[in-house]
C-alpha cells in the first residue's frame, strides 16, 4: 500500500505539472492604431520585446502583405508617404503614431504604391484575409504590414512570443511513479500467495468411509438379518472411495488446492497488464520538455576572414535576398526573351546589357536564327559581393553558375539599385574566361566598398582602364599599355585583331577593296566603370568598350550593299547605301586590377561581345 501511495503521488505530481500547473504557452500583444493608414511599421524593439521567435497573426479583408526589412530601409521606402509606426515605450507598452512624409512625392500626390515585389525586403509573406507568420527578427529589422498600397493595412494584428513551459521533473516523476506502481503490484501478488500458503492449522481429515456392498447383497442381508458390518461376500471386489476411473476428474483435496493456487496467479497477471500499459503510455507520450536538458555543447562557427571595421555600413543585400532577386530577374528576362519584349527587359536591365538585348530583339524579329544574349540563370550564386552602403545607389557583384552544366560558362554581373523605390537592374554581364580566377573578395555578410573611378591606388584608374585596353586592341604590342595586361587579356585583344583581319581579307577576296574601305576603332564605352574592392587592396572593375567597324565606298559610283548582312539590313531598314554604314559592337569586360605597386598584371576575368547598333552614314 505504501508503494501504491507513492506511485499515486509521484504520477499525479508529474501530470499536474503538465496540466493544471503548466501556465500559458505564449505572451500576446495586440497592435492597435487609431488612424488607419495604407502601411503599418512594427518597430524592431516591439518585435524583440520578449525572447524567442515572434509570431505575427493578421486578419483583414483581401490581401495581407508582410515584409521584413532593415528599419532604415523601411523608413527610406516610406519617406514620401504617411504610415503608422508601432513603437515600444519605457513602460513596456506599445503605442502607435502617424509618421508624416519627409520627402515630397514626384507628382505632389499621396502615393498608392504596392509593396509586393520590391527588392528591398529581406523576406515577404502574403495571405488572403488572414496570415500567420513565424519570424526570428534580428536587431535593426522591422516589419511592414500592408495590403496592396491602396487599401488600409489590416487593423487586427497580434504578436505572440513563446513562454518557457518546460517541466524537466515531470518525466522523471512519472517514470519513478510507474516503477513504484509495478513494485506495489508485485508486492501485492506476493502477499496474496503468502497468505494462501500460510493460513494456520487445518481441520483433521474425516475417517475413511466403510467399504460399500452391492445392492443385492445389502438387501439380502437386511432380509436375512445379516449385520450391516459383516464382511463382504467372497468374490466381490469394491474400489475405495478415493479411486477413480481413467478419464474422471480427481475429487481429492489435493486437486482442489491445486486449482485454488492457479486462480491467484491469473488475478495477479490481470492486474499487472494494465499497470504495464499505463507505464508504457506515460513513457511513450513523453516530450523533450518534460526531461532535464543538459547544457548544449557549443557549435563551432567559421572563422571570419575579415573583421568589421568601425563605422562599417551594412551590405546592400543578404544571400537569401540576392537569390530571390536573381530568381525575379531570371524569370523576367526569360519572358522578355520569349516575347522579344524590350520594355519588359528594361525593368531588369540597364546600360550596355540593355542595349545589347534591345538590338538583339530588333534583329530577331527579322532574322529568326540571330543569337540572343546569354540567359540569366537562377540556379546558384557561387560568389556574392554586395556593396557595404546604407544609402543609394547600391551595387552588387555576383558570379552565377548554370546549375551543374559545366559546359556553359558562368556569368559574372553587376546590378544596381538606384533608389529605395526601384528594383535592381543588371548593367554589365559577361561570360567567365576558362582560366580566370577571381581575387579574394569580402564575404557576403560583410560586403565591400566601391573603389572611386579616379582611384590612384590601383594599377590603372577605373575610368581609364577601358581606354587603355582599347589602345591595346588597336595597336597590339605597340601600345604603351601592352605590358600592363596579362596573357588572357592579350589573347582576347589578339582575337579581336584576328577577326578584323578576316573581314579585311574577305573584302579583298570579293575585289571590293578598290571601291570601298573598311576601318576599325575601339574606344571606351559611355557607361561609367563599376569597381568593387578586393581584400588585397585591388578591385574587380567592370568596363565597356565600343568596337566600331566603318565601311564606306571610295568611288562616287559605288554603293555598299547589305545582301549578305541581314542583321544590318534589319536594323537600318535599307538594302544599300552610297555613304556607308557604321556597325558598333558593345564589349563588356571584367578585369581584376591589382593595387598600385604590385608585380601582378591586370587580368581579364570575363568578356562578352554583342552587336549594339548599325547606322547609315549621313
Amino acid at each position: 500500500m505504501v508503494a501504491f501511495v507513492l506511485a499515486a503521488v509521484l504520477i499525479g505530481t508529474g501530470i499536474a505539472q503538465r496540466t493544471i500547473f503548466l501556465g500559458p504557452k505564449d505572451v500576446t500583444a495586440e497592435v492597435t492604431v487609431k488612424t488607419p493608414q495604407a502601411y503599418t511599421v512594427i518597430d524592431s524593439a516591439v518585435l524583440r520585446a520578449h525572447p524567442g521567435e515572434q509570431t505575427l497573426v493578421a486578419h483583414g479583408d483581401g490581401t495581407i502583405f508582410v515584409a521584413q526589412a532593415r528599419t532604415a530601409d523601411l523608413q527610406a521606402w516610406l519617406s514620401d508617404t504617411s504610415y503608422n509606426r508601432i513603437t515600444l515605450g519605457k513602460d513596456g507598452k506599445t503605442s502607435a503614431k502617424v509618421v508624416e512624409p519627409t520627402v515630397s512625392p514626384a507628382d505632389g500626390k499621396q502615393l498608392e504604391r504596392n509593396p509586393a515585389g520590391s527588392d528591398l525586403w529581406l523576406d515577404t509573406f502574403t495571405g488572403k484575409n488572414s496570415l500567420s507568420d513565424r519570424m526570428q527578427v534580428p536587431e535593426g529589422v522591422s516589419v511592414l504590414v500592408a495590403s496592396d498600397g491602396k487599401a488600409d493595412a489590416p487593423r487586427d494584428v497580434v504578436l505572440k512570443w513563446p513562454l518557457d513551459t518546460a517541466t524537466p521533473w515531470a518525466g522523471p516523476l512519472m517514470v519513478v511513479g510507474g516503477i513504484f506502481l509495478l513494485l506495489g503490484l508485485v508486492l501485492y501478488v506476493l502477499a496474496i500467495r503468502h497468505s494462501r500458503r500460510g493460513r494456520g492449522p487445518r481441520r483433521k481429515a474425516p475417517p475413511p468411509l466403510p467399504l460399500t456392498e452391492p445392492i443385492d447383497v445389502a438387501d439380502r442381508a437386511a432380509v436375512e438379518g445379516t449385520p450391516a458390518d459383516a464382511p463382504a461376500v467372497e468374490g466381490t471386489s469394491e474400489k475405495p472411495a478415493s479411486a477413480h476411473e481413467p478419464g474422471q476428474e480427481p475429487t481429492s483435496e489435493g486437486a482442489g488446492r491445486e486449482r485454488r493456487a492457479v486462480r491467484p496467479r491469473r488475478r495477479a497477471l490481470l492486474l499487472l497488464l494494465p499497470a504495464v500499459g499505463v507505464t508504457a503510455a506515460l513513457l511513450t507520450g513523453c516530450t523533450p520538455d518534460i526531461w532535464p536538458q543538459g547544457a548544449p555543447s557549443p557549435t563551432p562557427s567559421p572563422t571570419e576572414t575579415q573583421a568589421v571595421e568601425a563605422g562599417q555600413q551594412a551590405p546592400a543585400v543578404t544571400e537569401a535576398q540576392a537569390s530571390r532577386i536573381l530568381e525575379s530577374v531570371s524569370a523576367t528576362l526569360a519572358d522578355a526573351d520569349k516575347n522579344l519584349d524590350a520594355a519588359k527587359a528594361a525593368t531588369r536591365l540597364d546600360g550596355a546589357a540593355l542595349e545589347a538585348r534591345k538590338t538583339a530583339y530588333s534583329v530577331r524579329k527579322s532574322v529568326a536564327d540571330f543569337t540572343l544574349p546569354a540567359t540569366i540563370p537562377a540556379e546558384k550564386i557561387k560568389i556574392l559581393v554586395p556593396q557595404a552602403y546604407d544609402s543609394w545607389p547600391r551595387t552588387v557583384l555576383m558570379l552565377v553558375e548554370h546549375g551543374t552544366d559545366e559546359k556553359v560558362a558562368p556569368l559574372i554581373m553587376t546590378m544596381t539599385q538606384s533608389d529605395p523605390w526601384s528594383n535592381y537592374k543588371i548593367s554589365s554581364v559577361a561570360e567567365m574566361q576558362a582560366s580566370a580566377k577571381l581575387p579574394n573578395m569580402a564575404p557576403a555578410w560583410l560586403g565591400a566598398k566601391l573603389t572611386p573611378p579616379d582611384s590612384p591606388f590601383l594599377a590603372a584608374e577605373p575610368n581609364k582602364l577601358a581606354a587603355e585596353f582599347a589602345d591595346v586592341i588597336d595597336k597590339g604590342d605597340k601600345s604603351e599599355f601592352h605590358d600592363k595586361f596579362d596573357k588572357t587579356a592579350l589573347a582576347f585583344a589578339k582575337s579581336v585583331q584576328d577577326s578584323r583581319a578576316t573581314l579585311q581579307q574577305a573584302l579583298k577576296d570579293a575585289n571590293a577593296d578598290t571601291t570601298s574601305s573598311l576601318t576599325f576603332a575601339a574606344s571606351a564605352g559611355k557607361e561609367p566603370p563599376v569597381s568593387m574592392s578586393s581584400i588585397d587592396s585591388g578591385a574587380i572593375v567592370a568596363v565597356t568598350l565600343d568596337d566600331s567597324q566603318t565601311i564606306k565606298p571610295t568611288s562616287a559610283d559605288a554603293v555598299i550593299k547589305l545582301d549578305k548582312n541581314p542583321s544590318a539590313k534589319a536594323l537600318t531598314g535599307v538594302d544599300q547605301s552610297a555613304t556607308g554604314f557604321v556597325s558598333v559592337y558593345g564589349v563588356q569586360l571584367f578585369f581584376a586590377v591589382p593595387a598600385q605597386g604590385s608585380d601582378d598584371k591586370i587580368t581579364l576575368l570575363a568578356a562578352s561581345q554583342q552587336l549594339q547598333s548599325v547606322t547609315e552614314i549621313k
